[in-house]
This record gives C-alpha cells, sequence and structure tokens, in this order.
C-alpha cells in the first residue's frame, strides 16, 4: 500500500534540521530551531535516533560530540540522561520525538528522517521503526517518514502502512561514504527499493538531481525532494527538477 506524501510537503519549503541558527542561538534538531520554522511558515525536517532505553531522540549524529560537550555513543545512554545534556549553540537539551510532536502539534509538515541504526545499512533491529510508528499512530498533521537504509523504510510499510514513506537517496559516492562498503553504495545509488518499499517519494541529493533514475520515478508518479540546499544558487538549480527542497543557513522564500 502506497501513502500518498501530503500535497504541503511540495509548497513549503522544508528547514533541515529545522530552522537553526546557532549565532542566534538555535541548535540543529533544537526545539528553539522547530519554533523559528513554525514561525517562519516553514515546513520542519528533523532526524532520530534511538537512546539505550528504546526512546526516539531528535538528533543527528550517532555520536555526541558535534553537537554536545560530550563524547561517546548517543546510544549507550538513557532518554533522562540524554535529556540532561545540552546543545552546543542553545540553551536547551536534546528533545525526544513525543516532545517535538506536541511542539509542532500540526502546524507544519514535518518530514522525520530515521537514522541508519546499523551504521551498515544492513537489516535493522526494528526498535527505533517500532517506537516511532507508535508516536505516530496519534499524531494529527502533515507527517511523513524517510531513510537512507531501505530496511527502515519496509518496516515502516510494515507497522504503519498509512503514514507516507520514502527513501533519502544520493550519489554515494564512496569516498562521502566511507566507512560505507562500496559495494553497499554501488546496491543503493541505482534506488532498487523504491518498488519493494512501497514509497511515494525520495529525497535526493541535489547535485545528484540530473541522473536519469531520478527522471524515471518521476515519470512514475514519485514526488522528488532534494537535500541540502544552502543557498538561492543552489535552490535555482535544483527546482529545475526537484518539487521541493530541503534547505538551510539562508531564509528560502516561499512559492508566490
Amino acid at each position: 500500500m502506497r501513502a500518498p506524501l501530503p500535497p504541503a510537503f511540495l509548497t513549503t519549503p522544508i528547514a533541515h534540521r529545522a530552522y537553526h541558527d546557532v549565532t542566534q542561538g538555535r541548535p540543529e534538531n533544537s526545539r528553539a530551531a522547530i519554533a523559528a520554522a513554525i514561525a517562519a511558515g516553514y515546513a520542519i525536517e528533523i532526524d532520530l535516533q534511538l537512546s539505550r532505553d528504546g526512546v526516539p531522540m531528535v538528533f543527528h549524529d550517532e555520536t555526541l560530540e558535534r553537537l554536545t560537550p560530550r563524547e561517546g555513543w548517543l546510544s549507550d545512554l538513557t532518554a533522562d540522561q540524554l535529556a540532561e545534556i545540552p546543545l552546543k549553540g542553545g540553551d536547551e537539551t536534546i528533545p525526544t520525538l513525543a516532545e517535538v510532536l506536541s511542539l509542532i502539534a500540526g502546524r507544519t509538515p514535518l518530514l522525520i528522517e530515521l537514522k541508519d541504526q546499523t551504521l551498515r545499512m544492513a537489516e535493522t533491529d526494528g526498535r527505533l521503526e517500532a517506537a516511532t510508528a507508535t508516536l505516530l499512530a496519534g499524531y494529527q498533521g502533515p507527517v511523513a517518514v524517510m531513510s537512507f537504509n531501505p530496511h527502515c523504510i519496509a518496516r515502516m510499510a510494515a507497522l504503519a502502512p498509512n503514514l507516507p514513506r520514502g527513501l533519502t537517496t544520493s550519489a554515494y559516492d564512496p569516498e562521502d561514504w566511507h566507512p560505507l562498503a562500496p559495494e553497499t553504495c554501488d546496491r543503493l545509488r541505482p534506488i532498487p527499493d523504491y518498488d519493494r518499499v512501497e514509497a511515494t517519494f525520495i529525497s535526493h541529493e541535489h547535485t545528484d538531481l540530473a541522473r536519469p533514475r531520478v527522471a524515471e520515478l518521476a515519470a512514475k508518479g514519485a514526488a522528488i525532494l532534494c537535500w541540502t540546499i544552502k543557498s538561492p544558487e543552489q535552490e535555482a538549480s535544483a527546482r529545475r527538477i526537484a518539487q521541493n527542497i530541503t534547505f538551510e543557513q539562508y531564509p528560502a522564500p516561499h512559492p508566490a
């Protein structure tokens, strides 16, 4: 069963990791960045990692050191422990998905990327997917899920078939994706799992939008989003192919 992407995801620019700007006290994936996106009328993209005790946390990296004063694996700590860790560049801590859902409350489209928990794009244990599906079961508002790991999205298809889902996709240059195995990059590059997971959209690396497979999927009805646009010039180029953008580092204009 394919769940269509709500039209709002194609008309509202999507703030990457929310509308973050540490110079304004808004770290990525923070409550402040989410509130700023809502105030500016943007859709929101967030990332999920799983705490040791099975709570989806809104955080991009597998490890803590880039975004917090702590080091180590996020998955080694409980949600309560993570809630005490400050984010660099702001005055708040790592939020849970439940908190973010309550904060957004359906006011703007929410695009959720489930981060690969295997670090190999391998079959998952399903814990992050199950916890996410449970939290989204009662959510009222435009929401969709995606992942680079197609096994993750296959699990979401089984757990929440009515939830719009897609694949985050890339040129998969092995140098950029090290230590992911080159043969895994070769397998994922042509987006072979789109039909298997019954996706209805992709979010593709913007510098690779001219790939013929992107046009082929678009011709079959796939919605084409892209990541991550960082200037008006990049946006103008991407919009020749993509129906919408995920952006950061500049205020993307709203369509007329």
